[in-house]
């Protein structure tokens, strides 16, 4: 009988209950996760309850969402394919070829936040009008994005390099980074916009100030010599080598194709909702994705975390426990799903209330909500398929759902059916028939291709 060769170091997920390894890495990323919507959600509850604003304030701030998520694409196609080649390098010893890793990384941001900066400052107004922008959201839009965008530098090294941190074995300070961009921003924003009366654009400067403190934090950390960091940013490894370049890009793409695809729904969400509904409805939908945003959080965090476990268990071939941990995050998310969507449809005004004063947003609104949740619970089908398909490494199954949902089904549906005879609420319906198809589709193509040849006698991993 073959011996099992011991772990080199590290939690053994092949051992203990699955469900509780699955919990013990889950919910501190559930909390992580939480700090970081801190940064995406604190600015619209205080713009949306801006004295005089109505609206339209929150309105603007979500015209400006596309490019936040643009830069947040770059961010991955740099920052989500450098941190993995880096780990590799390390774990192979080959720690000079680590540090050209990252040091490349770093130039590749630094040099596209510019490029970036300059073509979003430089064409923001026929941009934001393309978005979905009137003359009288476009006031708000250019306020906050015309200082939103002086920050992208410090956004895309703060985000695109922390992950450097976590791959050197230190967590926690890779969440201070989070953290106390999140904690400066709760301070500054009531600050800003209240006290010093700056409105929309000292939303904006919040932001940018917490996201330079971050930056400032990660940049110390990977740069000084008297810390503990063992791999740092050296002059000598800063110069692009083009095969590592196209090594980075490579392995980030799909980052950057999951959050491209985000930003193409938002503009023909955005710009649809503009044509049938106006400011208001491009105001609800704001709303209704920091709802959404939040309700998402703890399943989406509890099947991210369940990747390690589900991977590890995966390539120690104890197949018995990644189908035990399939089910439980099955069981787990559907149950809080449908709790979420009961929530959802019992007090969709009081919801849409956190983030507006507004009586015509809430009004509205609490309607558009409950249709765009109708079905939530399907969501957890595709979280659950498609966490799995990447934990064990299936790649472009996970891109290839992601992108049915985003591309195929909601970008569609989001610009047809205001145009046959559903009006406005075609755009927020789009969403829950997305979820039905996307979801089913995910999770019954993962567990007949995988789930079910998952069994103990296997000794052949199933063929990504």
């Amino acid at each position: 009988m073959p011996v099992q060769k011991p772990h080199a170091g590290g939690k053994d997920f092949s051992k203990g209950k699955i469900w509780s390894n699955i919990m013990v890495q889950a919910v501190p990323l559930i909390l992580a996760q939480l700090v970081q919507l801190l940064y995406n959600v604190v600015d619209r509850i205080y713009i949306g309850h801006l004295p005089g604003a109505d609206s339209l304030a929150l309105t603007g701030v979500g015209l400006a969402f596309p490019l936040t998520t643009l830069i947040a694409a770059f961010t991955n196609l740099f920052g989500m394919g450098g941190a993995p080649l880096f780990s590799i390098e390390r774990g192979a010893g080959n720690d000079e070829k680590a540090e050209r890793i990252l040091g490349n990384t770093f130039s590749m941001l630094f040099a596209s936040s510019f490029i970036i900066f300059i073509l979003c400052y430089v064409f923001r107004k026929p941009v934001l009008y393309l978005f979905g922008a009137s003359d009288a959201s476009y006031v708000y839009a250019d306020e906050y994005l015309k200082i939103y965008l002086l920050g992208t530098t410090f956004t895309m090294l703060a985000t695109g390099l922390n992950g450097f941190i976590n791959a050197q074995g230190f967590p926690r300070t890779g969440m201070m980074t989070t953290l106390i961009g999140a904690v400066l921003n709760l301070v500054l924003d009531p600050l800003f916009i209240f006290v010093l009366h700056m409105g929309v654009g000292g939303a904006a400067l919040a932001t940018i100030i917490s996201q330079g403190v971050s930056a400032a934090w990660v940049l110390r950390f990977l740069i000084s010599r008297r810390g503990r960091a063992a791999y740092h940013i050296r002059l000598s490894c800063l110069r692009p080598d083009l095969k590592l370049v196209g090594d980075i890009t490579a392995l980030g793409m799909a980052g950057f194709i999951m959050q491209g695809t985000n930003c193409l729904v938002q503009v023909v969400c955005n710009a649809t909702l503009k044509v049938f509904g106006g400011d208001l409805y491009v105001g609800i939908m704001t709303v209704i994705n920091s709802v959404r945003e939040i309700m998402s959080l703890p399943v989406s965090g509890l099947t991210s975390g369940s990747q390690p476990v589900l991977g590890y268990n995966y390539g120690a071939k104890k197949y018995d426990r990644v189908r035990s941990g399939i089910k439980f995050t099955s069981a787990i998310g559907i149950g809080y799903t449908a709790l979420a969507w009961i929530i959802v449809l019992l007090i969709p005004q009081q919801l849409m209330g956190i983030f507006t004063d507004d009586s015509q947003t809430i009004i509205y609104g609490a309607e558009a909500l409950k249709t765009y949740f109708f079905g939530f619970v399907f969501m957890s089908f595709m979280f659950t398929g498609q966490s799995t398909f990447t934990a064990l490494g299936y790649s472009k199954h996970a891109i290839f759902f992601s992108l049915l949902r985003k591309v195929i089904i909601v970008t569609p549906l989001a610009i047809i059916l205001p145009r046959i005879g559903f009006g406005v609420m075609g755009v927020f319906l789009s969403e829950p028939i997305s979820n039905v198809i996307g979801g089913l589709a995910s999770f019954l193509t993962m567990y007949f291709t995988v789930y079910r040849k998952l069994k103990p006698q296997n000794t052949a991993l199933p063929e990504r």
